[in-house]
């Protein structure tokens, strides 16, 4: 590599990492009040596992998709609505949104906004973006490789968050 070339991908790249950083800050001080209100962590030994996989993602991304590389327009245009997703999900949990799976036994469980219809918008949004930004230069094995590692990693976490929600599954709040 003759030195790092910026464009379209690197930029695309530095504002998801930003927005990553951001929604950590939020999720971070989130889980030390729920921890505080006695809240239970569970899964916490699969969590760094997610933090090297985006991180890797990001990275990948960043070094090895050419900057000069073909744009896939509508792809990027995706982007914007999948982030309106997430942030709607962010609202919808409120002061419940995290990155950790946090279980506040006396809370209700949250069936408003998007969790009226998906259990886990969230993950749905993650997964659309794992492909699609890579997808979005032409970086297809990129999308490929991320993918099944985050269907791996996704399909543990959700049979752990489902067994920690199961006692509160009688209980609901539609904010």
């Amino acid at each position: 590599m003759d030195g790092l070339a910026f464009g379209p991908p690197q930029i695309v790249v530095l504002l998801l990492a930003v927005q990553r950083l951001a929604e950590l800050r939020v999720a971070n001080r989130n889980t030390r009040r729920l921890l505080a209100q006695g809240g239970q962590e569970v899964g916490r030994a699969h969590y760094p596992l997610f933090i090297v996989l985006h991180s890797a993602w990001l990275a990948a991304l960043f070094l090895f998709v050419p900057a000069d590389a073909p744009i896939v327009w509508p792809l990027v245009a995706l982007l914007i609505p999948l982030q309106l997703a997430r942030y709607w999900v962010i609202r919808t949990l409120g002061p419940y949104w995290t990155t950790r799976i946090i279980t506040l036994p006396q809370a209700p469980l949250i069936q408003g906004g998007p969790f009226r219809w998906v259990r886990h918008p969230n993950y749905c949004v993650v997964v659309a973006e794992i492909a699609t930004v890579p997808l979005a230069f032409g970086a297809w094995h990129l999308a490929l490789i991320f993918s099944i590692a985050n269907a791996l990693l996704l399909a543990h976490r959700i049979r752990v968050e489902e067994t920690a929600l199961a006692p509160r599954r009688g209980a609901t709040a539609h904010p």
